[in-house]
């Protein structure tokens, strides 16, 4: 493992996807998956990777054995995360603290007690000897060559309570070699305000440089964490995604955009910050969890419009309704197409989609009425993409875009004695002046349905093999007539070639396999336009 500094030590981004984001509920990293992580951040920019707990649990002792050997950082610098010694001890020998210097790792974090309470209660020891430990502590790694930082732990409560207290164990970290002190809002209650006062009090009266470690349990680590930077903290310790015990931690990717972008300050390599979007999927694919649609710049939904005026107006000047462009971030702007669409969405959708609308009023104004229309029976376009260019391109083409034929089709679902189900479809259809009857059992009627599909005309269109369904959802609409009221389907389908690329189709009925079968129609269609293909019938 190497390292390389790519920016002045003026200003740090540390990240603790790999420890502290560890904690939230429903993640579980192996090895691996934090090697994959480390190797992302990395590629980022983040100054600062912790990776764990070394001696404290046999993964996180792994991890620091193994990223030595598989990792070459080129940008952040490892580090190990571990506690002060223990009351009544030396650092030199406490084996916890010798873990950290056995690491390998060229930096350590150690959380200290900064409350009171907490040192009482919890250390149950005195408060000059927990001032004690953390000198003792700090001075041994530096001693053996280890730059050091300080995560105060419940500092913002804890100097509420007792601020000399909070602000003696400050000092006694700064005074003993502790590189930055972290001003850590453990319990996330803290508010802007009160995070941008108290940062400001502690530097004048210590001294010290600062850093700042926010949870987000009001909705503010974000905000606490720029108010902190505005008090003169010069140190941000957040996890990509904001994943984190409880609701979470400050986010990296908005607070280091906020900080590019908004601050003018260069915390990242030159040009790490258009792959903000790419490395916060990627992530998000790692630890197996779904992006979040509306996190701020990076999210599918970040620069996605929908009303008809914020259309017209990003028409004439995308900077009208947007804070920033998306590209800066590795994002782009996407046009919503519902209900609510005027003239100015269709078109500008049109020109994502790749289809050229030109100045023809009328062509725009039916495709307008159609959705409209469409969208009272139930449909919706924005989140089904395929569907709607399909649509568009009927109308600007004059004729529906047609592969095959469906002259019937049928679903039966058979209970059987055992309590267990067999599920049959048959498909009738014409494609290519072919008479094709297809029948093909699944695991339950939609999925017969494809497989029926399928096997009526992958001989014809081999093109199909490589299509596959990712994601299947039903939705009932508001209706008063119980089991008959209006179902919705959306399904999502990729083309199997580890692309990434994948498209979503509609379906409406009061037949939940009815609305099934048209999303897959248009699924299958749309598979063929994107491969190329020249519809036949």
């Amino acid at each position: 493992m190497t390292t390389a500094d790519s920016l002045d030590d003026s200003f740090h981004v540390f990240d603790t996807t790999l420890r502290d984001g560890a904690q939230r509920e429903g993640i579980n990293l192996t090895v691996a998956d934090k090697l994959a992580i480390a190797r992302h951040l990395d590629d980022f920019g983040v100054g600062f990777i912790e990776g764990g707990w070394p001696g404290a649990n046999p993964r996180d002792t792994e991890f620091f054995s193994r990223v030595q050997k598989e990792v070459t950082f080129r940008n952040a610098q490892l580090v190990a995360f571990g506690a002060t010694r223990r009351p009544g001890a030396r650092a030199a020998d406490d084996p916890q603290v010798r873990a950290l210097v056995e690491s390998g790792a060229p930096v350590v974090t150690l959380v200290a007690k900064a409350h009171d309470r907490h040192v009482e209660l919890a250390l149950r020891t005195t408060l000059d000897e927990n001032v004690a430990m953390v000198r003792d502590t700090v001075s041994y790694l530096r001693e053996q060559g280890r730059r050091v930082f300080v995560d105060c732990e419940h500092f913002f409560d804890g100097y509420r309570a007792n601020p000399e207290y909070a602000k003696a164990v400050v000092r006694a970290a700064s005074e003993a070699g502790a590189d930055v002190v972290i001003l850590c809002d453990t319990n996330g209650g803290m508010l802007p305000a009160r995070i941008q006062a108290v940062v400001a009090t502690v530097l004048a009266d210590t001294g010290a440089r600062l850093g700042i470690h926010a949870q987000d349990d009001t909705g503010c680590a974000v905000a606490n964490t720029l108010a902190a930077v505005d008090a003169g903290a010069t140190h941000v310790q957040c996890t990509a995604n904001g994943y984190g015990e409880r609701v979470g931690n400050a986010n990296l990717f908005p607070v280091v955009a906020a900080l590019e972008l908004k601050y003018g300050k260069k915390v990242l390599p030159e040009g790490s910050l258009r792959e903000m979007t790419r490395i916060s999927h990627a992530i998000a694919e790692v630890v197996n969890l779904t992006p979040s649609t509306h996190q701020p710049y990076v999210g599918v939904s970040a620069f996605a419009h929908k009303a008809g005026l914020h259309a017209s107006a990003i028409k004439v000047d995308p900077d009208l309704y947007q804070h920033i462009d998306p590209d800066l971030v590795g994002n782009r702007i996407r046009m919503l197409v519902s209900d609510m669409a005027g003239r100015a969405s269709i078109e500008l959708k049109g020109k994502e989609l790749g289809v050229e609308l030109g100045d023809d009023r009328e062509l725009v104004g039916r495709v307008v009425d159609r959705v409209k229309e469409r969208e009272l029976r139930g449909y919706t376009y924005e989140a089904a993409d395929a569907s709607f260019e399909l649509l568009l391109r009927e109308e600007a083409e004059g004729r529906a875009r047609r592969y095959f034929r469906v002259e019937s089709w049928r679903a039966i679902v058979e209970d059987r004695p055992d309590g267990t189900h067999a599920n049959e479809a048959t498909v009738k259809l014409w494609a290519k002046g072919e008479r094709i009857v297809a029948t093909a059992e699944g695991n339950g009627p939609v999925n017969a349905l494809d497989r029926a599909l399928r096997v009526g005309l992958e001989r014809i269109y081999p093109q199909l093999a490589k299509l596959e369904l990712l994601d299947y959802k039903v939705r009932i609409l508001e209706g008063t007539h119980g089991t008959e009221s209006t179902t919705r389907v959306l399904i999502t389908t990729g083309d199997g070639a580890g692309s990434g690329e994948d498209w979503s189709t509609v379906g409406v009925a009061e037949n939940v396999i009815a609305a099934s079968w048209q999303a897959l129609e248009d699924a299958y269609t749309y598979g063929l336009l994107r491969a190329g293909v020249e519809p036949t019938e």
